[in-house]
């Protein structure tokens, strides 16, 4: 199931088996599309979908408090690169927009500004995906991450979209995937499928 346009920005998941356990939900796919590029693993088992729903959850209810003092106007790689010395390469001297990579950090984990990895194998082909609420816009930056720590150029994706189109697209995702779960038949509590 796609909710919004794969050419600006969507999610499209899948559930294989449904579970009623709460912190397995279901087994499938989890991506996240964001200027046709895809972010994520598109598997028929390739993670339970609990920590992405409560991604986008927790999205919700976070709307505009992913701020930072860098977003508005800085460049998509640079900033990609900024986030992955601050996350991944603390002792690296290096600083970017006028900030220590300990300051970024500090920004970055305050305001929440990663939504993916969410915590499980949805994005174990190295996706990143950044968000930030920037007046009545949600600039969201994806990319992958190269061996030498730095982002690939070629997986870039960068776009700003309107703060209310981007929320009910995650309203939208978790209203069709309840839905579709409640439907389906349920893998019992203590069964690993």
């Amino acid at each position: 199931m796609i909710c919004g346009d794969k050419n600006i920005f969507a999610i499209e998941y899948s559930i294989t088996h449904a579970y009623e356990r709460p912190s397995f939900k279901g087994l499938g796919f989890f991506l996240i599309f964001i200027n046709g590029k895809s972010y994520g693993v598109k598997a028929p088992n390739a993670t339970m979908l609990a920590c992405s729903i409560d991604s986008v959850i927790s999205r919700l209810q976070s709307r505009d408090h992913h701020v930072t003092p860098f977003a508005s106007n800085e460049d998509a790689g640079e900033i990609a690169d900024a986030f992955l010395d601050a996350v991944y390469n603390e002792e690296r001297p290096q600083s970017y927009f006028g900030l220590s990579i300990a300051e970024i950090n500090a920004i970055i984990r305050l305001n929440h500004v990663t939504w993916a990895p969410d915590g499980d194998e949805a994005f174990d082909d190295g996706s990143f995906i950044l968000q930030f609420d920037i007046g009545d816009a949600v600039r969201l930056i994806g990319f992958r991450r190269l061996d030498d720590g730095h982002h690939d150029p070629i997986s870039l994706g960068d776009i700003s979209i309107k703060a209310t189109i981007f929320y009910d697209i995650l309203q939208e995702f978790l209203s069709k995937f309840e839905a579709e779960w409640q439907s389906l038949p349920k893998i019992p509590e203590g069964s690993n499928g």
